[in-house]
């Protein structure tokens, strides 16, 4: 491991920025550059417990994806859309889990020109094995107290809501989810309620995908990028 430097670095640009008269996108630029390193930190955390189980980020999402879903399987594009990541991304990665027998394609019940990714018995187990040590390793302590956690949520939540990551208030940033009988959402923030486009879906952990890592990129998000999401307006306070 590393040893940890003397001073904080994202300080020193922090001041830096002050210093050459930037001082309205200098709170913005540490943010933003302290999300980046948090972001590489939690990664290698996350690495070193797939790694033994010779899984990836990416294919630990693509197994949870499938294994939360109700049949255990779903057409790519479908998985490329709630992974947020490209379909030959995606094909990457179901071919190395394929070549590890943790997936299988299934002919389509219905439309003969599309297939399924279906997650194997194995597929499960590893998942379940994987998603219980990166519990225990990582996600029980994060280094932040759990009223700090639902803090960062929400603001992190409303951050990719302004941004267009989703289109409807979600519980992370202060709202509800959707509500399953009335097919209504209600944000608390504003309180107002729109219609929900599902009323339940399957959860994806985040977002990944097979090859290299570019500057700023999450390992595993190499590849041609999704199409950029327009802004949305933040809720009224």
């Amino acid at each position: 491991m590393t040893p940890p430097l003397q001073h904080d670095p994202v300080a020193q640009a922090h001041q830096n920025w002050v210093g050459h008269g930037w001082d309205e996108s200098a709170d913005a630029m540490a943010a933003v550059t302290s999300l980046f390193r948090v972001q590489q930190i939690l990664m290698a955390r996350i690495d070193a417990v797939l790694r033994p189980l010779d899984l990836t980020f990416a294919r630990f999402e693509m197994l949870t994806l499938l294994g939360f879903s109700r049949t255990g399987a779903m057409p790519l594009a479908k998985a490329s859309s709630r992974l947020q990541v490209h379909p030959t991304s995606v094909t990457n990665t179901v071919e190395r889990l394929g070549q590890a027998g943790l997936v299988e394609r299934r002919p389509h019940p219905t439309d003969g020109r599309a297939n399924l990714i279906a997650i194997t018995p194995q597929g499960r187990d590893v998942a379940l094995q994987a998603a219980r040590e990166l519990n225990r390793e990582v996600f029980s302590d994060v280094g932040l107290p759990a009223r700090d956690l639902t803090g960062l949520n929400r603001i992190l939540g409303t951050l990719r809501f302004a941004a267009g990551d989703f289109a409807e208030p979600s519980a992370l940033m202060g709202g509800s989810a959707p509500d399953t009988e009335s097919g209504v959402v209600t944000d608390a923030a504003s309180g107002s309620r729109a219609g929900a486009s599902e009323a339940a879906t399957e959860v994806a952990v985040g977002m990944g995908e097979e090859g290299a890592t570019p500057p700023g990129r999450m390992p595993d998000q190499a590849g041609t990028e999704p199409a950029r999401p327009r802004k949305r307006r933040l809720p009224r306070a």
